[in-house]
């Protein structure tokens, strides 16, 4: 399956990550919520499409993430229009109703129903939004969107985000080119079970809601749920999905022979724009993954990788390139999962520092070189079964504190 997914553009007609697939249109402008740079984007399909959304699962929820959980249910989205630079969160009734009004006027420009739109903002909390100007921006992204309008979406809907998020996976479905495209922002207050990430995918398949929802439930566990920066999960995240079927294959289900292809390719894209928001952490000079292996369910695999990844300990050793194995040990212990401490195995990439619970003697300064790279993988093989789970996130460097010791200035 893998060798069947392509990622360059696919062709000359369409963009890039948001707008790869058929049928899509965006763009992002500078309505005037943040002092400059651009604040607001939207993306558009042609036709309406099938939806679906995961959110966080913070009981302090954004007007956006409710509003959106509505309209997700409904199973059909056309557009999604997201601010940046005010997450419109702790806002009261006001902030309810501002979310409203941008989905309202984003339908009237359009000339969609307001059900069919989606609404996504993510920036500080406890602040209203502007509304004249993010009114003002609305009318002019959904004027100006375009397939060519990939690339300042992506930039619209970044905060300290230090680079652009996007990714697109190709696949041949019925002879025909079927495209998984997306684009993410995120790279503070990120943590398991949603972070403080917003993120939009788009295809071209034909995918009922329901499968389509399922299917980003369980590609959500492998990827976005999977990735840490510092602990905090955030008021507004979510992913949003659209399904437009521009591609012009048949009704893909679980049922369908290239099911699997299509699930891998939109989990290649997912896993991907993941790692991208982890690698990007704030402050960040690197990627960490935490592979675990021989668990006795995914479960206890995802757990450990999670608590690994999650560790400061862990992620400030990784910043020193200190080859401390006994953090990492550590945090396997305190993961909340049934271990026997004899069994496991720890490697930073393919060097091995600890068998059986216990160090061995190991090249200290081969270490600390590896550990001076880019990405840091670190391995455990906890010997009790045959599960495994992948965990990504980033070191802990003193640029983390500086950022947000001044987020709202």
């Amino acid at each position: 399956m893998e060798q069947q997914v392509q990622t360059q553009v696919v062709s000359q007609m369409n963009g890039f990550g948001i707008t790869a697939a058929k049928g899509f249109r965006a763009v992002g402008v500078h309505a005037g919520i943040k002092k400059e740079h651009l604040d607001l984007g939207i993306v558009v399909s042609d036709v309406p499409a099938a939806a679906a959304g995961v959110f966080t699962l913070n009981r302090v929820r954004a007007a956006c993430v409710q509003l959106n959980e509505s309209v997700v249910q409904n199973g059909i989205l056309q557009a999604i229009v997201v601010n940046s630079g005010n997450a419109n969160a702790c806002t009261g009734a006001k902030g309810w109703e501002d979310a409203q009004t941008m989905q309202a006027v984003t339908a009237d420009q359009l000339g969609i129903p307001a059900a069919h739109v989606a609404v996504a903002s993510t920036g500080v909390i406890g602040v209203e939004l502007p509304m004249e100007q993010v009114q003002t921006g609305i009318k002019a992204a959904c004027r100006e969107a375009a397939v060519e309008g990939f690339e300042t979406f992506a930039k619209a809907i970044t905060t300290t985000d230090t680079c652009l998020k996007q990714y697109q996976a190709t696949v041949n479905i019925e002879g025909k080119q079927v495209t998984i495209g997306g684009a993410v922002k995120g790279s503070g207050m990120i943590h398991p079970n949603m972070a403080t990430m917003l993120g939009f995918l788009t295809t071209d398949a034909a995918v009922g809601a329901a499968d389509l929802q399922q299917l980003l439930r369980d590609v959500t566990n492998e990827s976005f749920n999977m990735i840490t920066v510092d602990g905090d999960t955030s008021t507004n995240d979510m992913v949003l999905v659209m399904a437009n079927g521009q591609a012009g294959t048949s009704l893909l289900s679980p049922e369908h022979p290239d099911w699997p292809v299509f699930a891998q390719a939109f989990q290649d894209v997912a896993v991907y724009l993941a790692k991208s928001i982890a690698r990007d952490g704030e402050g960040a000079t690197k990627l960490v993954e935490a592979r675990v292996h021989g668990a006795k369910s995914v479960e206890d695999a995802r757990k450990i990788a999670k608590a690994i990844i999650g560790s400061n300990l862990v992620k400030t050793a990784v910043y020193g390139a200190d080859a401390n194995w006994g953090r990492i040990l550590c945090a396997v212990g305190y993961a909340g999962v049934d271990i026997v401490q004899e069994s496991v195995d720890i490697w930073l990439g393919n060097i091995p520092v600890a068998k059986k619970g216990m160090g061995i003697p190991f090249d200290e300064e081969a270490a600390k070189e590896y550990l001076l790279g880019d990405p840091v993988v670190i391995k455990v093989d906890l010997g009790l079964g045959e599960a495994a789970a992948t965990a990504y996130g980033c070191d802990l460097t003193y640029d983390y504190v500086k950022i947000n010791a001044s987020y709202r200035s």
